[in-house]
């Protein structure tokens, strides 16, 4: 009788904690993005991918044209020049740029095009990150942030891929 409830009690907790390793794997966090006066432009949807997560943009009142899109190391943005966010995010200490042959900032990601209206519906991923536990996860030191620049990312120029100026930020944190 003791055998049978401690085997029961036993096969209850490890299916309670694969529940909840399936529900952090599904989880998705939403991050309301705000423009250099401070008002939201929408959201960006964070959900886990097969490597690393996608990132579901929602977005208007932009500038018309390709923009840059990284995660920065600090879960702060403060407007209107969103500086509070530091640097990307990059716990490897690589150069900046997808097409840097010495490797790239975990937080850098393609460019995204806001239409003719400044609107935006597309999805970016970024297979370095996570929303899960670790030294990649988006929620270590407390959160990150997403910028959105004003120019395009040339996917080589350390540190910032000479995308400009800062026009939106996010924080993301659990």
């Amino acid at each position: 009788m003791r055998h049978a409830f401690l085997t029961s009690l036993v096969v209850s907790s490890v299916l309670f904690s694969l529940t909840l390793t399936s529900s952090a794997k599904s989880a998705k966090v939403k991050v309301e993005i705000s423009d250099s006066l401070g008002h939201s432009i929408g959201l960006v949807t964070i959900k886990p991918a097969a490597t690393g997560v996608s990132l579901q943009l929602n977005l208007r009142s932009l500038p018309p044209g390709v923009h840059a899109i990284h995660f920065h190391q600090n879960p702060v943005c403060d407007a209107p020049t969103f500086k509070g966010a530091g640097g990307h995010f990059n716990p490897d200490g690589k150069q900046h740029g997808l097409n840097n042959p010495q490797g790239h900032h975990a937080g850098d990601m393609q460019n995204f095009t806001a239409d003719a209206n400044g609107k935006v519906k597309t999805t970016v991923s970024d297979p370095d990150v996570t929303l899960s536990d670790g030294t990649h996860s988006l929620f270590s030191n407390g959160g990150t942030a997403i910028v959105i620049h004003e120019k395009a990312d040339d996917m080589m120029t350390d540190p910032s891929g000479n995308s400009g100026g800062r026009i939106a930020c996010g924080v993301v944190k659990r």
